[in-house]
């Protein structure tokens, strides 16, 4: 017979399978930060163009060896949604440029 706490125990369990998906993006928008330097901000989204993945980076010297890669794989509950009609038709059009050209492990 199946207690209260079994129960609780299972729905933990699927909530931490289910925030433990991940979804591939590719690399769509590459710029510098206007407001401090050594800033780059890599914006990574979905095939749809729907969500994104925000990554900033300080580059802290030219020795910096941390590759860029042409696509990540990102867990569900970090990505955001697009809501301008625009950037998600420009993200679709860079991340299947992307995924046309590259690997995903190619280092951009």
């Amino acid at each position: 017979m199946a207690t209260d706490a079994d129960s609780e125990d299972e729905d933990t369990e699927s909530q931490e399978n289910a925030s433990a998906e991940e979804t591939r993006v590719w690399l769509v928008e590459r710029t510098y930060s206007d407001d401090e330097q050594n800033l780059v901000i890599l914006v990574y989204a979905t095939p749809e163009g729907d969500r994104y993945f925000r990554k900033e980076r300080a580059l802290t010297s030219f020795s910096d060896e941390r590759d860029t890669t042409a696509a990540l794989d990102v867990r569900e509950d970090n990505l955001g949604t697009v809501d301008d009609p625009d950037d998600r038709e420009q993200y679709a059009a860079e991340a299947a440029r992307m995924a046309d050209l590259h690997d995903p492990d190619d280092v951009i």
